[in-house]
This record gives C-alpha cells, sequence and structure tokens, in this order.
C-alpha cells in the first residue's frame, strides 16, 4: 500500500475514507479505499463511475463487513498507462491482480454495470477465491444481439458518443441524468463527474459502450465461467426504473444461479446512490440468513 496526491480535489464530507494506492506493477498504481473489518464485501463500479458510488453502502456496511472498492485505470482516482485500452479483460486481469496483492480470500464480490463482467470474469477464473455474489443492473453475457443495445452501443461508443464525450463530458453526463431516480446534489454530482473533467480523460467514457459490441469473445468467456460459481449463493439488488437493464437481464441471473435472493428497488441504473438504505438492510438481512 502506498501514499500519492490525488489527481482531483476529493470532497471529504462525501467521501470521508483513507485513499490507498496498490502498485500493480505494470505502470498501474490503483486507488481504492478499505473500511471495516468482516467478510470482504469486493466492490465494482462500471461506466462512467467510480467507488464514490458505494461511499453510501461502505458507510452503513463497514460496521459488519470489510469493504473495498476500487477504481479502474482511467477512472476514478487511478491513472491509465500509456497504451490502456479500457477493455473489460484489462480491468478483470488488473482486478485479478489487485485481489492476489492484497491477499483477499472467501470474497464477495459485488457488481453493477460492467461490474459484472469484471467480477464474474474474475470468479469464473478463480472460483476459490469468491463466496457469494451481490449483483444488482449488470449482466456477464453478450447483449449486443438486442436491437436497443445495438443502437446504444453504435450511438454511445461511435462517432457521437466521442464527439459528446469530448465536447461536453456528454456520455457521462446522459449516464448520470437517466441513471437515477432522484437528482443528486450539485456536489454529489461534480463528484460523479470530477475524473472526467479534463477533456483528455474522457474518451473511456465513450469506449465502454462500444464494448457491448467490440467484447463479444470476452463476454462469451465470462458467461461459460458462470458454471464455476453456479452454486454461489447470489443476492440480486436491483433497480426496477433502470433505462438500461431490465427484468429479463435479472431473470437471466435467476435462471442460473438456483441458490439466489432477489429485493426489487425503486432506483435506477445506480441503485447505490437511489437505494443505499434499502439496499445495505438487504445485504445485512442476507447475511444474517
Amino acid at each position: 500500500m502506498m501514499t500519492k496526491p490525488l489527481k482531483f480535489d476529493v470532497n471529504r464530507e462525501l467521501y470521508p475514507f483513507e485513499h490507498k494506492f496498490l502498485e500493480l506493477g505494470n505502470g498501474i498504481d490503483m486507488h481504492y479505499v478499505d473500511e471495516g473489518n468482516g467478510e470482504t464485501l469486493l466492490m465494482l463500479h462500471g461506466n462512467p463511475s467510480w467507488s464514490f458510488l458505494y461511499r453510501k453502502l461502505i458507510l452503513r456496511l463497514r460496521d459488519t463487513f470489510r469493504c473495498i472498492a476500487p477504481d479502474y485505470p482511467g477512472f476514478g482516482l487511478t491513472e491509465a498507462p500509456p497504451g490502456y485500452q479500457f477493455t473489460p479483460r484489462e480491468h478483470s486481469d488488473n482486478i485479478e491482480k489487485f485481489v492476489d496483492k492484497l491477499g483477499i480470500k472467501d470474497l464477495t464480490l459485488v457488481v453493477q454495470d460492467w461490474g459484472g463482467p469484471v467480477g464474474l470474469g474474475l470468479a469464473g477464473r478463480r472460483p476459490e477465491l469468491v463466496k457469494r455474489v451481490i449483483a444488482g443492473n449488470t449482466f456477464a453475457w453478450q447483449i449486443g444481439g438486442e436491437r436497443r443495445n445495438r443502437i446504444f452501443s453504435w450511438v454511445m461508443g461511435g462517432p457521437i458518443g466521442r464527439t459528446m464525450a469530448y465536447s461536453f463530458n456528454g456520455v457521462a453526463r446522459f449516464f448520470f441524468r437517466r441513471g437515477l431516480v432522484h437528482r443528486p446534489e450539485k456536489e454529489v454530482m461534480r463528484m460523479y463527474l470530477a475524473p472526467f473533467k479534463d477533456r483528455k480523460n474522457r474518451r473511456q467514457t465513450s469506449i465502454s459502450p462500444r464494448l457491448l459490441i467490440k467484447a463479444a469473445d470476452y463476454l462469451d468467456e465470462v458467461e461459460v465461467g458462470l458454471d464455476h460459481i453456479k452454486d454461489r449463493p447470489v443476492l440480486l439488488t436491483w433497480g426496477t426504473k433502470d433505462f438500461a437493464f431490465r427484468d429479463a437481464d435479472r431473470q437471466h441471473f435467476e435462471r442460473v444461479f438456483a441458490n439466489h435472493k432477489t429485493v426489487l428497488l425503486e432506483a435506477s441504473h445506480f441503485w447505490q446512490e437511489d437505494a443505499a438504505d434499502e439496499a445495505s438492510e438487504a445485504i445485512i438481512q442476507w447475511d444474517s440468513t
């Protein structure tokens, strides 16, 4: 664990945690927070969020769990090295290195959005590390076959999305406008957008939508790997008002994981922001059963 200057100012009232960095040995110093004691919750974000997304859950759960929330390269407070392509395979490989360096075992994955392919890809490769899974509004298989997803990938991951991202941080703004039921306070939104304030740090926000199509091979591997963990207990904390992932996606998880419990939340894509109290209570209750 190391310390280093932060690449942007963090509001300590909203995000009151110690900032840690772990050198992965490949030009990446991964930022993360590590709060509390108990069973380890490894909290993995998607695009275009960062570990800030989990702050409310961490505050509510750290008395019961050890909450670890890293930032992928190019997101949050982790710088991306030259040549990094921001693919889910790269992110997943780096999270595997991160877990190994910290010596984490018997962990519970908490995944949302692209955190699903990132974390569940790791689980398929290293099932011995994963005890349980908490998944909400995410996926672990190809979804590019659906017409609405193809259109979304083409618009947000193509020239339009790249122009939006570069010109006015438009991709990130779109996600946080559409992905929240309750409009957050101005300072909360500023923190979500802070990693992408500089135009040179916005390209990755439009790459992830394109990868809904381009990462098909990796997504196939993730889906096959689910066989290695399909016996694990799974808690589905699912926002019912999501523009991206809907009932069919949740039902897919329910079919794969027989030992599941589903909690429906009055939330959109970012259920950690919209329904932190309800989700935290569901996790605590699930832990006690």
